[in-house]
């Protein structure tokens, strides 16, 4: 596992709000997109995840720091670093860029809870090993 994973996303017009800027909020869906891409890239499927071992994920906290606008059709590049891997949890630090301006910053904590039950779960073994790094 590379120790930053970066994955890029157009702003379309639907990102935007009246005054020609990304919404806020939208920045989390970024911010999400960037971690199924890593979990993606890990060769982590989270449908198997769901059906195979009953195990889903769910952001339990997100603290986000805005600095800079992205407008329509800016490209943005995403970061994600894994701060730290708990035996139900992840920790992410995300950052959003536009070339060599950063746009918003997140500290990320997403936790692992039973499908069924929506308590949580370990991370299912298969997943905690290709998340930790090598």
């Amino acid at each position: 596992m590379p120790s930053v994973f970066t994955w890029t996303v157009r702003v379309y017009y639907e990102d935007t709000d009246a005054g020609g800027i990304v919404y806020y909020a939208n920045y989390l869906k970024f911010y999400e997109r960037a971690r199924t891409e890593w979990l993606r890239s890990l060769g982590i499927d989270q449908q198997t995840l769901r059906d195979r071992d009953g195990a889903i994920f769910v952001v339990r906290s997100a603290n986000i720091d805005y600095r800079a606008s992205a407008r329509l059709d800016d490209e943005v590049t995403l970061t994600l670093n894994v701060e730290k891997l708990g035996g139900a949890s992840v920790h992410f630090s995300q950052q959003a860029w536009r070339g060599d301006t950063l746009l918003s910053s997140a500290d990320v904590k997403v936790g692992c809870v039973d499908a069924a039950t929506m308590r949580p779960r370990s991370l299912p073994d298969v997943a905690a090993a290709k998340m930790r790094p090598a």
